[in-house]
């Protein structure tokens, strides 16, 4: 039995220094360096790379002029990748995907070939027993009784399901055989794009984008305002906290400050973690931690001008807390504001005061006894946080599942839960309402925060311990000068 138990462990040393070379090396043969397989085998994948910096410009789709003689533009926002359309990007996302479904299926067999070397190591003093009985009775039969013989039986019983361990490595080995073949199909089709792609003189181009970027910055900045038409697809940016919380980047126009900020739970929470960069906030890294003189309630929190604003917990009193002086600039109270989960939104956790920010200015959503439980929406000074105008928008709050500003409109979710999209819209500028149909895809099903940004032009999305990112498209109608 000695030479069968040494063949088991050449096929399990084999499997295990194979499945482990190419779990290394193919991530950095195709660039994909920023996906890692952790010791437990679960994935984690940064993808800094996806979030939409403002390097990236804006894209600007014009049509005729209308016969009123205005000229009609529709604006996406922020642009899309310039590159998607050659064909070699193509390739290389195809690429891409291949190398996740090769990752995953050798993730698959590292896992196994692990539980079953376990398995293995467990049976072989039972192998050994069972090896040296049967060398004593083939040696001397007259060793062999009735009842050695029924304790082999025992024995061999125990051994039994060492056949379908092996039976699994035999196909193991097939399923490496295939990976390796695709491992070399993907080495002889990246030789060749990079082949390619040395026949075309890219700093050129690149010093074209940067100046369509430069036109369409310029273009931008003439538009404005817009209507909200469409939400993107979903950019996970990191999966870390609880289920409830809030992150932000500072809202203010205009503004350098690359800080991101994270703050965990919804019930009393006090600890803010300030991160220097997206990148740094992505892996969890260069970080500072603010612990706030007020515990906080709910997840409406928003960043704007270097000053943190959040509902003090158990009040409907609002806080100024300034990061660079680590003290707090300011208290007031929102007059009439419901609070400790007297008039949320539909997933509760102490939502009742959610403040926010937009190209206008600083914003806070709140409802009243007064108002019925309907959505008010109050202008605030950044200054002062005084109400400088309210509007009563007649949306019952506690039927809402998020809210956010845009350009001075009011877009409300009718859930947060899987199926959800923007439901409702109240404009400011002309005190009307409308309900709209803009679906998006809540990909981990439960969001307890949805902000909009409009230094990024995206919404910031804490979703089941998730933080998530949307790009926004907008609509605008301008005026031309002739």
């Amino acid at each position: 039995m000695s030479v069968p138990m040494l063949k088991i462990g050449a096929v399990l040393s084999t499997m295990a220094m194979v499945t482990n070379w190419m779990s290394q090396t193919l991530p950095s043969l195709v660039g994909l360096n920023g996906t890692v397989i952790s010791s437990e085998g679960t994935h984690e994948r940064i993808v800094s790379g996806l979030y939409p910096g403002s390097e990236e410009g804006w894209q600007v789709y014009s049509t005729a002029s209308d016969p009123d003689g205005r000229c009609v533009c529709t604006v996406v926002a922020p642009a899309r990748n310039l590159c998607k359309r050659d064909p070699r990007s193509r390739q290389l996302r195809l690429l891409t995907e291949q190398v996740q479904n090769v990752s995953q299926s050798m993730e698959v067999v590292d896992l196994r070939t692990s539980r079953d070397l376990q398995y293995v190591r467990d049976s072989e003093p039972l192998l050994r027993g069972v090896d040296g009985r049967l060398h004593t009775y083939v040696a001397n039969p007259r060793t062999l009784t009735a009842k050695g013989l029924q304790e082999l039986k025992g024995q061999m019983s125990q051994l039994r399901p060492l056949l379908s361990v092996v039976e699994q490595y035999r196909l193991d080995l097939q399923t490496l055989a295939t990976l390796r073949q695709e491992l070399l199909n993907l080495s002889i089709i990246l030789t060749a794009i990079q082949e390619e792609i040395g026949a075309y003189d890219y700093e050129e181009l690149q010093q074209r984008v940067l100046l369509l970027e430069t036109r369409l910055h310029s273009c931008m900045n003439k538009l404005g305002c817009g209507r909200l038409t469409a939400v993107s697809s979903p950019i996970t940016v990191r999966a870390s906290g609880s289920r409830f919380g809030s992150w932000m980047t500072d809202a203010m126009i205009p503004s350098s400050d690359s800080r991101v900020w994270s703050m965990d739970g919804y019930y009393k929470g006090r600890r803010v973690l300030e991160y220097r960069t997206m990148g740094d906030f992505t892996k969890g890294q260069n970080f500072v931690q603010h612990l706030l003189p007020h515990p906080w309630a709910g997840t409406g929190h928003v960043v704007y001008n270097g000053s943190l604003y959040y509902n003090k917990h158990q009040s409907n009193i609002l806080v100024q807390y300034h990061f660079r002086s680590r003290s707090v600039l300011l208290l007031r109270s929102l007059s009439g504001a419901g609070y400790n989960n007297t008039f949320p939104y539909s997933w509760g956790g102490s939502s009742d005061i959610d403040l926010m920010a937009d190209e206008m200015g600083l914003w806070a959503v709140y409802t009243s006894i007064p108002n019925a439980g309907n959505i008010m929406v109050s202008r605030l000074d950044s200054r002062s946080l005084e109400v400088l105008r309210s509007w009563d928008t007649g949306f019952p709050k506690r039927s809402a599942g998020e809210a956010f500003m845009i350009c001075g409109t009011l877009y409300v979710t009718n859930s947060h839960l899987a199926g959800a999209k923007v439901h409702f819209a109240y404009h400011t500028n002309s005190s009307t309402y409308e309900y709209t149909d803009i679906p998006f895809h809540n990909q981990y099903s439960h969001i307890s925060m949805m902000d909009y940004n409009p230094r990024e032009r995206a919404l910031y999305t804490w979703n089941n311990g998730h933080q998530v990112l949307y790009n926004v498209t907008l609509f605008h109608v301008i005026r031309s000068d002739g």
